[in-house]
């Protein structure tokens, strides 16, 4: 018996080709009606025998596009009938409340690839080829619902061939809002350092190609315009122009971004698990950090210091065409100046890049969004995201609990993210950056406005951080619509992070590591330890306070660090000793900063973990300064030695963790010629051993058996499989991130769930 339904289906299910499924599902099932966008969803209205209507619902609900993600499938039955003659993809509909997740941005897919490459196709060799299945999404939308004119794309008039394909439903670029081709759609286009247009035969001829490739083999920097943003390229191999790079863009030891043209390639390179070579060939294309081969031919520049390296290979089809039959990688690393947003914009290129690059490969498709490489790796059997930007967002991450109000979360200082968060969905942005510059800061806020608009979400409470000086603290601030502002810990802030996204409710116990944090105390926290849930984080021990003279040049100076616990250990006895620590020339100014810290001038208080890590590492004279944040401690778990089963022990009293007996441990053995992998491993694992003793000793007095690990301490691979090991060994249920970075770009997802708890019991 015929009968009419509508089913309305949520999710991201938008601009990932799903209209064009529902069409050619209804065609098969024999059933009339019609499929649009709106702004919650994709509507369906459709009229045919109930049973076949059944199963069309079930077809959508089991085998949906590859890329979409259904959230709920709404299902209304028996209307009045609408005498449909066939069925049909109609126009949008854009009343109504807007509210729909949109699609990251999607690698070139395997179809598109094989056009691209076919002499014989329209789209041979062009450098935007793309379809329903993959392409640019978040970086070129403007608007709700995802049509063509809501996009950049809305620039360029579709010839009559692309029209045509555009809508024929049989066709693989029906309703591919981005489609276009080398008559109708973008070009590239080469200038040099001084914007002057080199010429190129077209923007499908190999000139546009071979002409960069030729500039890039010669040792030039060339800055190319992708998805979100501008690359900073040259060749990896070539020590020199590696180094000219790091000189230019003022990076003097970050590890730099590479890509290569296949597996194989990385393979020359690193060793690359089933699981980490998934990850490469996913459709989100991210950074993935590898384990680098003790005999990889290539310049130490790339990554000094560090035993890893960064690959990713081609996502668009501009860097398929670049890297193709290429037998080497190229650094591909964010364009810009070192702690400057990347850059997006032609003209913001030019002029920030204009020392740097020695040509810029430029498309005229405007970027609406920027959006940096996300970085992850493989842990435990799982993804861990340590960069959180494209291919992943704005993609929501879909909760547990739902939110009572609209609440924006600002995030915290550096690697900073926000969080906008509605319903159960919190749509943690793409990474913003450390919140240190106007121009970061203009990104930050100019994001915020386009995620607002986006999702529709006009927040009635606005979350942040409690340290007063934070950028991010200050805009929410002043943030002149919100209803409440809550202030939130930093730390209770990264575990409740980690709770949300497992799914956790009620107590647990939550370690927090990281390189420092305001605490409610004032002070600066970093080494705490919790009894823990979304409302409330209870301090249970810490890392005793020591002072961190000249505050925040003791973290970009590891040496002061190391002078004060070795000061707290041993007084001024330490001096005497016969190390190759007191050997060094900043060791001259100790009596300065024990002025200071006895006069407590610019000598703020710290529980820092991380500012632990970074004692040792200058003890063992692997780093008395830094150039990046994090490179000591980096540093510290690369040498360590992994075949190493002792430990130090640290001393708790109480509440306090005193790491004195670990400091005259390490003391004692580098006095006795042990050497300093040794050192560093057994400091590794005294931090195991000691997050194990409290985690035991909380277990017997509250029976609590989970652990939820969270903080930028914790991208430490040995720490954490080592902490994961033992932990679990002993019975425990051991939590921690995959889908939001474990270091400060997961806070803002924390604030807000936090905010939430505390609204719906009452206490704001």
């Amino acid at each position: 018996m015929a009968t009419r339904a509508q089913i309305l289906v949520r999710g991201i299910v938008q601009g990932v080709g799903f209209r064009p499924y529902i069409f050619s599902l209804a065609r098969n099932r024999a059933l009339k009606g019609q499929v649009f966008n709106n702004t919650t969803g994709v509507l369906i209205d459709v009229e045919g025998e109930a049973c076949a209507i059944d199963r069309f619902v079930d077809d959508i609900k089991l085998n949906p596009p590859p890329l979409s993600s259904i959230e709920s499938v709404e299902l209304s039955n028996n209307l009045a009938p609408a005498n449909y003659s066939d069925f049909r993809i109609v126009e949008s509909d854009a009343a109504g409340e807007k509210f729909i997740p949109i699609s990251a941005d999607i690698a070139t897919c395997e179809d598109c690839l094989r056009e691209m490459l076919d002499p014989q196709d329209r789209r041979y060799r062009y450098p935007f080829i793309n379809c329903t299945n993959c392409g640019p999404r978040f970086t070129i939308i403007e608007g709700i619902p995802y049509d063509r004119a809501r996009t950049s794309m809305r620039e360029f008039e579709m010839c009559q061939s692309c029209r045509a394909e555009y809508e024929n439903p049989l066709d693989r670029r029906f309703h591919a809002e981005p489609t276009a081709c080398a008559a109708c759609g973008p070009r590239l286009f080469l200038t040099d350092a001084q914007g002057r247009e080199v010429s190129l035969d077209a923007a499908t001829g190999e000139d546009a190609i071979n002409r960069p490739l030729d500039l890039l083999l010669k040792g030039n920097i060339v800055a190319i315009k992708g998805l979100g943003g501008f690359h900073l390229a040259c060749d990896a191999t070539n020590a020199l122009a590696v180094e000219h790079l790091r000189k230019r863009k003022y990076r003097e030891d970050k590890p730099f971004a590479l890509m290569a043209s296949s597996v194989d390639v990385i393979k020359k390179f690193c060793s690359v698990s089933q699981l980490e070579e998934d990850l490469l060939h996913s459709s989100r294309r991210p950074i993935v950090l590898l384990d680098r081969k003790a005999d990889a031919e290539i310049s130490e520049a790339i990554a000094p210091g560090v035993s890893t390296l960064g690959f990713m290979l081609p996502y668009t089809p501009l860097h398929y065409l670049l890297l193709e039959n290429l037998d080497r990688p190229l650094v591909m690393t964010s364009g810009n100046v070192s702690d400057e947003p990347i850059c997006y914009q032609d003209e913001d290129a030019r002029r920030r890049l204009n020392e740097i690059a020695d040509y810029y490969l430029l498309h005229n498709r405007p970027i609406r969004v920027r959006a940096d490489d996300s970085v992850t790796r493989v842990f435990s059997g799982r993804e861990m995201v340590a960069r959180r930007s494209r291919g992943y967002a704005p993609a929501p991450i879909k909760l547990a609990f739902r939110f009572n109000r609209q609440i924006l979360a600002c995030g915290a200082e550096l690697k900073n993210t926000f969080c906008l968060a509605r319903d159960d969905y919190a749509f943690v942005s793409h990474h913003i950056g450390d919140l240190e510059n106007l121009e970061t800061l203009r990104s930050f806020t100019e994001g915020i406005e386009h995620y607002q608009r986006l999702f529709n979400i006009q927040p009635e409470v606005v979350a942040h951080d409690l340290h007063p000086e934070y950028l991010s603290t200050k805009y929410a601030l002043a943030h002149d619509r919100a209803g409440i502002r809550v202030g939130v810990q930093h730390h209770h802030a990264h575990i409740a992070s980690c709770m949300a996204e497992n799914a956790l409710e009620g107590e647990l116990i939550g370690v927090a590591m990281d390189g420092l944090g305001f605490g409610s105390d004032g002070r600066f926290w970093g080494g705490e330890f919790f009894v823990a849930d979304f409302l409330r984080a209870k301090r249970i021990a810490h890392l005793d306070y020591i002072r961190m003279p000249g505050g925040a040049k003791a973290i970009r100076e590891p040496w002061r660090m190391g002078a004060v616990y070795l000061h707290r250990a041993m007084g001024d006895q330490f001096l005497e000793l016969d190390l190759p620590f007191n050997r060094q020339p900043e060791i001259n100014s100790w009596k300065t900063l024990r002025s200071m810290m006895a006069a407590g001038t610019n000598s703020p208080e710290t529980s820092s973990m991380g500012r632990l890590f970074d004692a040792l590492s200058a003890l063992l004279c692997l780093r008395s300064a830094v150039n990046y944040e994090g490179q000591a401690a980096i540093e510290l778990e690369t040498i360590a030695d992994r075949s190493v089963t002792e430990s130090y022990e640290f001393e708790i009293a109480g509440e306090k963790i005193k790491a004195e007996p670990v400091i005259q441990s390490a003391v004692d053995d580098l006095l006795n010629g042990v050497p300093a992998r040794v050192v560093s491993a057994k400091f590794h694992l005294g931090v195991v051993n000691l997050i194990a003793r409290i985690a035991r000793r909380v277990r017997d007095e509250r029976h609590l058996n989970r652990v939820a690990l969270s903080g930028g301490v914790f991208q430490n691979m040995f720490l954490l499989e080592s902490v994961c090991r033992l932990l679990g060994g002993e019975g425990f249920e051991v939590f921690t991130h995959s889908r939001v970075p474990t270091n400060d770009g997961g806070i803002s997802l924390g604030q807000a769930a936090i905010a939430s708890a505390r609204i719906a019991s009452g206490r704001i």
